[in-house]
């Protein structure tokens, strides 16, 4: 798998999974395992150059 490749998996699981936020609960435990992620997916694509100002709805 290309680097490009990755980042668009990336991009895509990052999108899917702040839809899957909005829908929940903020203090539901569902939500804080799916906000860890959200965490690693931000750090990875900043870290690999993607602007995340227009892909981030959540902003924590």
């Amino acid at each position: 798998m290309t680097e490009k490749e990755m980042l668009k998996i990336a991009v895509e699981e990052f999108s899917r999974l702040q839809d899957y936020m909005i829908s929940c609960e903020k203090d539901s435990d569902t939500y804080k395992k799916m906000k860890r992620r959200y965490i690693e997916l931000k750090v990875i694509l900043t870290m690999s150059g993607i602007n995340l100002t227009e892909l981030d709805i959540i902003k924590e």
